[in-house]
């Protein structure tokens, strides 16, 4: 009998898993598809905020998300802007590009429709290397990119970015 309720709850975990699996690259594969929308940005945490307009190619697969896209400000400034993410069930890792200081390390977790990921600066943004990233699905045909960050002065948690985008 101990063989069995063995070899039953084996089989009651790797059904749960792949079931968390088959979860995960549904919910990677929501983000596939070309967005734009709108959001503000901060380049410093007592910088003004600029408002943007973001186009983004998202591509996915059941295990991986890459964002590639521009974002416009003030008619004359354009960045380029990237992130690529792989994950393990719910824990992502990867690489964000769109800051000055180049390309920064991302990791973290799904929780419900969001992934919340830490940054890891290349050099010093605000007056230390970290942030916390949220890609987050928002409807059946929406995204939300956010940045928070740390106020070296204030300690206070500042939003140095959001971009709300839409599937076109």
């Amino acid at each position: 009998m101990k063989s069995f309720t063995r070899f039953a709850l084996a089989g009651c975990l790797t059904a749960a898993a792949g079931a968390a699996h088959a979860d995960e690259a549904d919910f990677l594969r929501s983000f596939e598809g070309n967005f734009a929308g709108k959001g503000t940005v901060k380049v410093t945490t007592e910088a003004p905020t600029v408002n943007v307009s973001c186009r983004f190619n998202s591509d996915a697969t059941s295990s991986s998300l890459s964002l590639d896209g521009t974002c416009r400000g003030l008619v004359v400034v354009t960045r380029a802007i990237s992130a690529d993410l792989k994950s393990r069930g719910t824990k992502y890792t990867g690489t964000y590009v769109g800051s000055r200081t180049g390309p920064a390390q991302l990791s973290g977790r799904r929780s419900g429709n969001a992934i919340n990921l830490g940054i890891r600066w290349a050099k010093e943004v605000n007056g230390d290397r970290t942030a916390q990233m949220t890609v987050e699905k928002s409807g059946e045909d929406g995204m939300r990119l956010t940045v928070v960050d740390v106020d070296p002065k204030t300690g206070e948690r500042v939003m140095t970015s959001r971009i709300d985008l839409r599937r076109i």
